[in-house]
């Protein structure tokens, strides 16, 4: 769990990247994909995975894509990691020593950990991302007027 870089850390980089390049039309996974340098059949799984838990909201077609489903101040890191939590296939069985001794442990830093991600929003992440240069330009309208 919470390793920067596995799926968490992808999942929550492709939400910030639709927060940062979404708008009134949705964002292509492709193009989410190419932007964080992942393979789309890779990354697709993990936005159907925000799609079904109300972190992004997801059209087909044509222009279709992926939306954020709720404000950005409204969307936390804990959230995002609960939604591929949930989404994630059940693991071999476990020895009792990992059963009895290591995974208490393991889930009680994980709770520690989380509540600390439910404290670092979407808009915060996007900020930092605007901040490092790697947020799309504003659309400025160009005036012509002397």
């Amino acid at each position: 769990m919470l390793d920067v870089t596995g799926r968490e850390a992808i999942a929550v980089a492709a939400v910030v990247d639709v927060a940062l390049h979404g708008g009134a039309d949705p964002v292509g996974g492709a193009m989410v994909a190419e932007r964080l340098g992942q393979n789309p059949r890779g990354l697709e799984p993990l936005l159907q995975a925000l799609s079904r838990a109300g972190i992004l909201a997801s059209s087909r077609g044509r222009r279709g894509g992926y939306k954020l489903a709720r404000a950005r101040r409204d969307i936390t890191v804990g959230a995002i990691i609960r939604a591929l939590d949930e989404s994630a296939p059940a693991g071999p069985e476990l020895p009792p020593m990992v059963r009895a001794v290591v995974a208490p442990a393991w889930r009680e830093a994980g709770a520690k950990a989380l509540a600390t991600l439910d404290g670092i929003t979407v808009e915060q992440l996007a900020r930092k991302a605007a901040q490092a240069g790697l947020a799309p330009e504003p659309d400025v309208p160009i005036t012509y007027a002397i």
